[in-house]
């Protein structure tokens, strides 16, 4: 069966109920992320300062939360998500806080930015212990992470949401490389890519379920311009991008061969894409798919952070 919807009656403390809002089982690719960033600088013989690396980690998670926060929150004020009936809880159609009358449209908004916010102060700390060019690189993600769904640029709403997920956790790992090297390097690109693809492809499979909602509330995504039948080869598209970029780096040296573990998880990515070739148009039958598209993300980046801490220069 289906996990149970939140409810107030549910979730009787404040505490639990906000840290419940920000979805933080959600939270896992943020967390493969920085560990992929720091065994960037790992791998090139950086010893890893592990305060600069517990307040990354720690900032990047309430980044990623406050994100998912404010998704909610403009997803609730345009109605996107209470006209969503064919979501795939808890995959899709948000995560029902608000339009199951557990936290308030404004209590969910303000609690959102109040997240983002948080960001700053540790983000300056990050900065005196490493770089000025840190700020380039968190000013960057914070503002991805608003432009995803807010007005007036709102990336998913003009097709742009997979540029922008691709964008957001290509900082994370280039960030967290960068607190511990404290320049700007290609290894953390040549590391974070095809990682941040993969996390790209979770956003663009949530969309199938939740196109009908999209379109009746002007989300333009990409699933809803090209249409189901033709928008599930996008899926392939994104994840062969993502492999072939792996192995292109490996092939020129920036990256080590033993990172071509992380292509381990293409057989999840072609699970998923298989499940999706044939149910793109049938909601409830896509959520194995998602689950495959979210173990390919988090095994791959896994794999290749192990491979990357073990190949230390």
């Amino acid at each position: 069966m289906p996990p149970l919807e939140p409810s107030l009656a549910a979730l009787p403390n404040p505490v639990l109920r906000y840290f419940a809002a920000t979805r933080p089982a959600f939270l896992s690719v943020t967390f493969v992320g920085v560990l992929v960033g720091l065994a960037s600088a790992a791998g090139a013989g950086i010893a890893i300062d592990p305060a600069a690396a517990t307040v990354t980690m720690f900032f990047a998670l309430v980044a990623h939360a406050g994100a998912n926060v404010i998704n909610d929150y403009y997803d609730g004020k345009s109605g996107c998500d209470a006209a969503n009936n064919e979501r795939v809880f808890p995959f899709t159609g948000g995560s029902r806080f608000i339009q199951n009358g557990v936290l308030t449209l404004r209590a969910t908004g303000s609690f959102g930015y109040a997240l983002l916010a948080a960001v700053v102060p540790a983000g300056l700390w990050l900065t005196a212990h490493s770089a000025g060019g840190l700020i380039l690189v968190g000013l960057a993600g914070l503002a991805v992470g608003w432009a995803y769904s807010a007005p007036p640029l709102r990336l998913q709403s003009r097709g742009l949401g997979e540029l922008g997920i691709t964008a957001g956790w290509l900082l994370v790992v280039i960030g967290t490389d960068f607190v511990q090297r404290r320049h700007f390097d290609f290894a953390p690109v040549a590391a974070g890519v095809g990682f941040a693809l993969l996390v790209a492809n979770v956003l663009y499979i949530n969309q199938f379920p939740d196109v009908k909602a999209d379109d009746l509330a002007g989300k333009r995504t990409l699933v809803v311009r090209f249409g189901v039948v033709t928008a599930r080869w996008g899926y392939a598209l994104i994840a062969t991008l993502c492999y072939g970029w792996v192995a292109t780096m490996i092939a020129l040296g920036l990256l080590p061969w033993l990172a071509s573990v992380s292509l381990f998880a293409a057989p999840a990515s072609l699970a998923a894409m298989t499940i999706l070739n044939r149910h793109a148009a049938n909601p409830p039958q896509l959520a194995a798919a998602i689950k495959a598209t979210i173990l390919a993300a988090v095994s791959h980046g896994l794999l290749l952070a192990g491979a990357l801490a073990m190949s230390t220069t």
